[in-house]
């Protein structure tokens, strides 16, 4: 006799994230650091009449924002979590504003690229002590600023117990782009001290807008793995995560022999997936028997199934199990 399952028992929650609330909190204090030595920055360049000053300081104005982003982020996943609207949680808001800030990313380095070019062409007279140092303390509050969401990173991202599965999946998008803005301030700070100190001792002004190009090119990279990364979730683009062949691996060794017609599987938290699954089959088996032959893998948080049986006349490869 069949076990009939209750209506209830069927209902579940499609809040697949529990969120980082840690990381929250330090990219709000992390916006309040940038957002700070922005304002010191391009109050020192205007006050100094130097013009890398007050060129980083506007430059630190667009890691505020994309920061801000990343902030409101965290703040709309969590706000609307229980919100029916969303068919499989909030998570993608946050890949969304770590996408937007990668976006950011890029058009700080292309702000880099012309105001490099710029001084190149036409030098302009640096107060190097002043300027160095700013510039010092500028690294300071990067360095600061990264240990606080380094720190949020390593709370959040633990171990889910299988070594063999894409760990890089796990990690938070959104907290990654917030920490490669602080990384790419703090990058282009190292950079601009180092060319302060060589203009000042050594009179190589053209260091300033050379190192500016080399932090550009590091931005640039950073922004590309970010905007890859983070595309590929929002587009659904998961069909070559190592779950799909572990999938396939569960229904080709059931004992109850099975094709699959139609497979999809994408990402609805860190680390977690969700999939859709079509088999054909002669035998008589419940969509729930292979539901909990895939539950071995954790990271599969949501599956449908779908059983078509087909005529065995018509299958000659399906042999019955037993």
């Amino acid at each position: 006799m069949k076990n009939l399952l209750s209506a209830d028992s069927l209902k579940h929650s499609h809040k697949f994230d529990e969120g980082n609330p840690l990381a929250e909190k330090n990219t709000l204090r992390v916006a309040l650091l940038t957002a700070a030595m922005m304002i010191i920055e391009i109050a020192g360049g205007w006050y100094y009449n130097s013009m890398a000053l007050l060129a980083d300081g506007w430059h630190m104005s667009s890691h505020a924002v994309a920061l801000g982003l990343s902030l409101l982020a965290y703040v709309f996943a969590r706000k609307f979590a229980h919100d029916p609207r969303f068919s499989f949680g909030t998570w993608k808001i946050e890949v969304l504003g770590g996408y937007t800030s990668a976006i950011f990313l890029v058009m700080v380095a292309g702000l880099m690229i012309f105001q490099s070019i710029e001084r190149l062409i036409a030098p302009s007279p640096i107060h190097y002590d002043q300027a160095i140092a700013i510039a010092i303390v500028g690294l300071l509050v990067n360095l600061a600023s990264a240990w606080l969401l380094k720190d949020g990173h390593h709370h959040h991202d633990h171990s889910h117990g299988h070594d063999h599965h894409d760990h890089h999946g796990h990690h938070d998008l959104n907290l990654r782009s917030a920490y490669m803005h602080v990384i790419a301030d703090a990058a282009t700070s190292v950079l601009a001290i180092f060319a302060l100190f060589g203009g000042k001792l050594w009179g190589a002004s053209w260091l300033d807008p050379v190192m500016g190009l080399v932090g550009a090119a590091l931005v640039s990279v950073w922004a590309y793995g970010l905007l890859r990364d983070t595309s590929r979730v929002l587009l659904d683009a998961e069909m070559t995560a190592p779950v799909v062949e572990e999938i396939r691996e569960v229904i080709a060794e059931s004992p109850i022999k099975a094709e699959i017609c139609d497979l999809h599987v994408w990402r609805v938290g860190k680390g977690k997936f969700a999939c859709i699954l079509s088999l054909a089959m002669i035998n008589d088996a419940s969509p729930e028997y292979f539901r909990e032959q895939l539950s071995i893998h954790e990271e599969l948080v949501h599956i449908s199934i779908e059983i078509n049986k087909v005529d065995q006349s018509d299958q000659p490869e399906f042999a019955i199990a037993g």
